[in-house]
């Protein structure tokens, strides 16, 4: 996962508003094959490796009904470490009889899934690096069928299937926005990513030190759309680690001088983008 540790800037730590925790768990220790690495009041936090945490689920007291044509979680996406990992969490999905969408996006093959919540997963392997076509700067991405009964064939069956692989790590996570623009020149000139790629006038994707995307934006919910209440399912936080101290100090003046709410909270600074997506930045 060498996009995903230092020194590049990456996503991890991402929370999920739920209405039902033991629901949500039974489903991510079922289909993901997850595992609780600890749980406090209301939380609990998910591993794959049994010693850091991947994901939080977070129980509404109150739950209200999950809006639509809001800005948040379009999805989050676990990078298994190889297609074999990947053909294994398809066979296993299927022999479990779980809705799967999937695509081909050139740089890598996806699966997705929705939690009993509706909050949007991608699970996905990278095809190798040197195979990513570049032009101009930007990474060449499609939306692509992808070739199901190749991948089921690569790995291992639904039987032998017990868990995602300990190196499972958050790939990326996709954001429903409310301006384009405005989000770009926040995740761009405050976070320091790079646009690497967009699809049409409505999505983009940004990444760091030459990945093909740490994080997604899109209007498809709608422009203008206001930010989704906190009393329903949905994303919560998210971190961005950042290679040093120093980069989180200039990266907080950046966004101080963009506008943007910076706080602190527990050893971490918290800012939220334009569209109401809560973000801590971590050392």
């Amino acid at each position: 996962m060498f996009y995903h540790q230092r020194p590049f800037r990456f996503v991890k730590d991402v929370a999920l508003r739920v209405t039902d925790l033991d629901m949500s768990l039974q489903f991510y220790k079922e289909y993901l094959g997850l595992s609780v690495l600890g749980r406090k009041e209301n939380r609990i936090d998910l591993t794959a490796d049994g010693e850091s945490g991947l994901l939080s689920l977070e129980e509404l007291e109150t739950p209200s009904r999950k809006e639509r044509e809001r800005t948040g979680l379009y999805h989050l996406a676990l990078l298994v470490p190889s297609r074999a990992a990947l053909a294994g969490v398809l066979n296993h999905l299927a022999d479990k009889n779980i809705t799967v969408g999937s695509a081909d996006h050139l740089v890598s093959e996806s699966l997705y899934i929705s939690d009993p919540d509706g909050n949007g997963l991608e699970i996905y392997t990278d095809r190798d690096p040197s195979e990513w076509e570049w032009h101009n700067g930007g990474v060449i991405m499609g939306v692509d069928p992808l070739d199901f009964e190749d991948l089921r064939n690569s790995g291992e069956s639904a039987e032998n299937f017990r868990k995602l692989p300990e190196e499972t790590v958050i790939g990326h996570i996709h954001l429903h926005v409310s301006d384009l623009q405005e989000a770009e020149n926040f995740y761009t000139d405050g976070l320091g990513f790079a646009t690497v790629s967009r699809l049409g006038d409505r999505a983009l994707f940004l990444a760091d030190g030459g990945y093909h995307h740490h994080i997604g934006l899109n209007t498809w919910a709608g422009t203008g759309i206001p930010a989704a209440s906190r009393k329903t399912p949905g994303l919560e936080s998210f971190a961005i680690v950042l290679p040093d101290q120093a980069s989180a100090e200039e990266t907080a003046g950046r966004l101080k001088e963009l506008g943007a709410p910076v706080t602190e909270r527990e050893g971490a600074v918290v800012t939220e983008d334009p569209s109401g997506n809560r973000i801590r930045l971590v050392v």
